[in-house]
């Protein structure tokens, strides 16, 4: 549809009464691995919000039939959302997802859906009437423009009374508001202070290259949620004395998001390289200019070496950094020449074998942390690239200087 109707009907699903939840489908929610359990996951926060007595379910699984409108498409459901909660009962499952969508013929299940962004929009107190959108590639730009960045197994609840569910508990990652620096609350942390902190507090010093960048990332984002917490829900509680202070206030906040989102996975990929013994400008480069202005987000072992026409091509590296890649993996393929063969390192939980088939004969190889593998079809897993295995292919190829 066009970008204008999609406009519209964010400006009238997503009006503030509304609960709003937005997602990156992964493998799991389509039919991209085979899965038997597909269907979009719903986080049961959100899940008991619109649905109240879906929580009460406690002897067997909670379900809530609903009508589900797919507005992007024209078409709709009488869908279910069902509380898989058996391991209240010893069992090992505790998780929501969006049921009944008519199978493969269902746009939300297709697989070439893996890694679009999915919007759905309930009015609350049980009401059984949702809208949603499968948004293409100018949809995901406007809504993530608007929002803020939708990372992959992260979701976005646009809700009302989310305090709730960010302060307190074990989890180190979640700050109370006396754990967030005074200066935070005054000027919002940079990407490189929300790292520092998701390294200290992630504690995940003994695992592997992949673990750390997943343990992390989850850290960042629950600090993430904390700190934009503490510093916009009391503006927003004291209310507006115009409409330029509202639109300040909003534009503050989706700036801070999308700072946010723009670096975050290049930052904690180049933490990862520095403890792995990698150099800077001997091993690797980041973000270098190349050629006629272009940048790639990693480059292997130097510039120096890309530059020397004696030092060999295949010797060359270079990595891509995108959160998600269905509608951004091309864009690697315009960056740095030279190297044949381009990795791409993301966080997408999935992406359908048509298109995994598309991105191996443009010579994209994907880098993914090894805890995601299982989101991916099981005859794409063995091509995969896990982030370990990245970095051993690098000092295959460059011998790591002398510590």
């Amino acid at each position: 549809m066009a970008l204008a109707d999609f406009r519209d009907w964010l400006s009238e699903a997503c009006a503030p009464t509304r609960l709003v939840f937005a997602k990156r489908l992964s493998g799991n929610d389509t039919l991209a691995n085979g899965s038997h359990q597909a269907g979009p996951y719903v986080p049961r926060a959100f899940a008991f919000k619109a649905f109240p007595a879906l929580a009460e379910a406690r002897d067997g699984n909670g379900e809530a039939p609903f009508d589900l409108a797919l507005d992007s498409h024209g078409s709709g459901r009488d869908a279910r959302l069902v509380w898989y909660n058996n391991k209240l009962r010893g069992g090992s499952r505790n998780e929501c997802r969006i049921t009944r969508l008519g199978g493969a013929s269902s746009p939300l299940l297709d697989p070439e859906s893996t890694g679009a962004l999915a919007v759905f929009t309930f009015a609350g107190g049980g009401d059984a009437r949702c809208r949603s959108w499968l948004c293409d590639g100018l949809d995901a730009d406007l809504f993530e423009e608007a929002f803020g960045e939708v990372a992959p197994g992260e979701g976005l609840d646009l809700s009302a009374g989310q305090a709730e569910m960010r302060f307190g508990g074990a989890d180190p990652c979640r700050l109370r508001p006396d754990e967030i620096p005074a200066a935070w609350l005054l000027r919002f942390p940079s990407g490189e202070d929300m790292l520092r902190m998701s390294v200290e507090r992630a504690r995940a010093h003994g695992a592997g290259p992949d673990e750390r960048i997943v343990k992390r990332r989850n850290c960042e984002h629950a600090l993430f949620s904390c700190v934009e917490e503490a510093v916009f829900a009391p503006r927003v509680a004291r209310g507006f004395a115009d409409l330029a202070s509202f639109v300040a206030t909003a534009q503050s906040l989706l700036q801070a998001r999308r700072s946010r989102g723009g670096n975050s996975l290049e930052l904690h990929f180049r933490e990862v390289l520095v403890e792995e013994g990698f150099r800077r400008g001997e091993t690797f480069e980041f973000r270098p200019v190349v050629e006629v202005n272009r940048r790639p987000d990693f480059l292997f072992p130097s510039r120096a070496a890309y530059e020397d026409p004696m030092f060999a091509a295949t010797r060359l590296r270079m990595l891509a950094v995108k959160s998600t890649c269905r509608d951004r993996w091309r864009q690697a393929l315009n960056e740095a020449s030279r190297v044949r063969v381009k990795h791409v390192l993301t966080l997408q939980r999935g992406v359908s074998v048509a298109q995994h088939d598309e991105m191996r004969e443009s010579g994209i190889v994907l880098v993914v942390p090894k805890p995601l593998h299982r989101a991916f079809a099981e005859e794409i897993r063995p091509k995969l690239l896990g982030v370990a295995d990245f970095l051993r292919e690098l000092r295959a190829l460059s011998p790591m200087p002398p510590t």
